[in-house]
């Protein structure tokens, strides 16, 4: 079966990398080129760049910090924050990114993922999804960084966006997010049942059996990682060396 991805996850305010708990206490954790270069030596199979304040503040995505992310790194890199328009993507895709994330502006304007998928194909469009549980085995979609409710059910923003053309969903859950108390498996299991596209499960991993459930059980194609990262708690060898040891068990629950 297809190996699980291991993706860093590098959250940049004000060009350093943070990180906090449900999207909030944002601390300082250090320099994004130093980061993206220590995992990207340690084999890490993609890197997100997240610039988590650039919709807010209105502005686009730091070119120059993700130019010099993509200069210390061998993998592959997505980038999202600040991205409304095509120029906006074609721009980072020209700076060498080679996937670009679309949330708040995926809601506010959903034909660009449609456009963006036309345009530069539908393998460079990642659509992240911020959900709070609301009730029992419901989800709602959360945008500008968690910060504002949108009414959307999760589950079925998922579907939508497949059917706009994204290629892949960055799925977050914000009751998890920075708790190293385990992914929400059940709403990973829900989206991954919902779409035929991959999901990349974010928001709590803590330990390795975490990374396992939201795989097994959750069918997460790939795991997000930031502050079990940043802390070197693991190695990314580590993770995909347990990761491999379960990959045959996906599919069977």
């Amino acid at each position: 079966m297809t190996a699980v991805r291991v993706i860093p996850c590098l959250d940049v305010k004000d060009g350093r990398v943070v990180k906090g708990v449900h999207f909030e206490n944002l601390q300082e954790v250090g320099d994004p080129v130093e980061h993206a270069s220590f995992y990207s030596k340690e084999k890490a199979d993609e890197i997100v760049f997240l610039d988590i304040s650039a919709t807010v503040e209105g502005r686009q995505t730091m070119l120059g910090v993700v130019k010099s992310v993509k200069e210390a790194i061998s993998i592959p890199m997505t980038v999202g924050g600040g991205i409304r328009t095509t120029q906006d993507i074609e721009e980072l895709l020209n700076a060498g990114t080679d996937k670009i994330s679309i949330s708040t502006s995926a809601v506010k304007t959903p034909v660009l993922i449609e456009e963006g998928a036309k345009k530069f194909g539908s393998q460079h469009i990642i659509v992240a999804i911020d959900a709070k549980k609301t009730g029992e085995n419901k989800w709602e979609v959360y945008v500008e960084g968690g910060r504002t409710p949108t009414g959307l059910d999760v589950c079925a923003w998922a579907k939508k966006v497949q059917d706009f053309g994204a290629g892949e969903l960055l799925l977050t859950s914000m009751d998890m997010d920075g708790t190293q108390q385990g992914y929400d498996v059940g709403l990973t299991r829900a989206v991954a049942e919902s779409v035929n596209i991959p999901v990349i499960a974010s928001g709590g991993a803590g330990t390795l059996q975490h990374m396992a459930d939201v795989v097994i059980y959750g069918k997460a194609s790939a795991v997000l990682l930031a502050s079990l990262l940043h802390s070197r708690k693991y190695t990314i060898g580590q993770i995909k060396t347990f990761l491999r040891g379960i990959n045959n068990a996906r599919g069977k629950t």
